[in-house]
């Protein structure tokens, strides 16, 4: 089954107080053919994270590339990598829980 997902652009600003903040843009949508999702945790420096991985493929578009966000199913997941195969990218997911 295949999931109609929003592409977003992430655009980091400074704020008023001499912080940082970031809006996400629309850049498109995609098509995609969901793998199953796996759990794992994510050391840090303030921490352990809980973290999901799910790999999909989409047709290929150049506007799926690292670091921007795919939304779907109530979450945000962000493009930690690409590959094009056969006209077809092959996306490796991740969101934080």
């Amino acid at each position: 089954m295949r999931t109609l997902a929003g592409l977003f652009e992430g655009t980091e600003s400074q704020t008023p107080y001499g912080g940082r903040a970031t809006s996400w843009e629309p850049v498109g949508s995609a098509w995609l053919k969901l793998g199953s999702r796996r759990g794992r945790e994510k050391s840090e420096p303030g921490g352990v994270r809980a973290v999901e991985v799910m790999t999909a493929e989409a047709r290929a578009d150049i506007r799926l590339t690292a670091g921007r966000v795919l939304r779907f199913g109530g979450g945000d997941w962000r493009i930690r990598s690409t590959e094009t195969v056969g006209g077809q990218a092959i996306l490796n997911l991740e969101r934080t829980r």
